[in-house]
């Protein structure tokens, strides 16, 4: 969930053409194709800070930037080794795969508001360590929401044989930085690495949306090699996403394609594998908070990233 004061205009539900097509042809391959049951996305009403503004897709006009103020320096983030899977892999179609999993925020960011406002380098400017998330009305935290789908994506990857990275799994007391997330994945040379998010906007703005790095060249930050991977991986993800939960794509963000590009969040900026963010739905309206606090729909969710993930890695 980041900051954005410049929320596209509302539209209705509609599933996009272009996913409704990918999720076509997936399903020639695939049954049960009906409908089920650094942060990420756009946020009309910022409840809490996170890490960035909305840039427009290709056909849309690009969202104006809200400007981040540079903050005094505080101590580096404690070094912490990123959370490995537990266990053995089991033999699958996704056996060699590496994918790395970001969880959005941490619950403790709260507790530590002065270490993760420090300013970190994502390339092109300079960005918060990290933020706080949001939360849904009644309290529950949207990093609670993201380590619990994580979790779940872990095991079902897992099952498929992948070797499973989180960057962090509550074993540290807050962060880690945008740009220590994106080294995890780099380090790990993933094959994929998926951020997990939640929104927060205005009630009746709903639905999902999968954001894609822009194309972005500037200091350390050189996304010219992932661009392409990192769209058709989106692409796979947000289709798939539709089939299992039943979710609509994004009517504020995205112009109903449930694809957003943006060229300022770190852990996109810094990233030299394959990676997306998905903003599972807005956190501050009350329909989206029912599915994203129903452990049955978090369990859905889980499924149709890794359902994107797979058919990404088995191409």
């Amino acid at each position: 969930m980041p900051y954005d004061d410049s929320v596209p205009p509302t539209a209705p539900h509609r599933r996009p053409l272009f996913v409704a097509a990918a999720l076509a042809a997936m399903c020639l391959s695939a049954t049960g194709c009906g409908a089920g049951g650094d942060s990420g996305g756009a946020q009309a009403q910022p409840p809490q800070g996170s890490s960035g503004t909305s840039a427009a897709p290709p056909s849309a006009s690009p969202s104006k930037s809200a400007p981040v103020p540079e903050k005094t320096s505080a101590s580096p983030t404690p070094s912490a080794p990123p959370s490995k899977s537990t266990g053995g892999r089991a033999p699958g179609p996704l056996a060699g795969k590496t994918v790395v999993i970001d969880p959005g925020h941490n619950p403790n960011n709260r507790l530590h508001t002065r270490e993760i406002s420090r300013q970190v380098d994502i390339g092109t400017t300079h960005k918060e360590c990290d933020t706080t998330g949001t939360s849904t009305n009644s309290g529950y935290p949207e990093a609670q929401f993201t380590l619990d789908v994580s979790h779940r994506l872990r095991a079902l990857l897992q099952a498929q044989g992948a070797k499973v990275i989180l960057t962090y799994d509550n074993d540290r007391p807050y962060g880690p930085c945008v740009d220590e997330r994106a080294r995890i994945g780099n380090n790990a040379k993933a094959d994929a690495v998926v951020s997990v998010h939640a929104d927060g906007s205005a009630v009746g703005n709903r639905g999902f949306h999968v954001i894609l790095p822009a194309l972005v060249r500037g200091g350390a930050a050189d996304t010219s090699r992932i661009v392409d991977p990192s769209r058709d991986l989106g692409t796979r993800i947000a289709g798939l996403f539709v089939r299992a939960t039943g979710s609509a794509p994004s009517n504020y963000v995205g112009s109903n394609t449930g694809l957003d590009i943006r060229s300022d969040l770190g852990g996109l900026n810094l990233s030299t594998e394959p990676k997306v963010f998905i903003e599972c739905g807005n956190m501050r309206d009350p329909k989206d908070a029912a599915l994203l606090t129903s452990a049955s729909w978090r369990q859905k969710a889980a499924q149709g990233i890794a359902d994107g993930i797979s058919s990404y890695l088995k191409g």
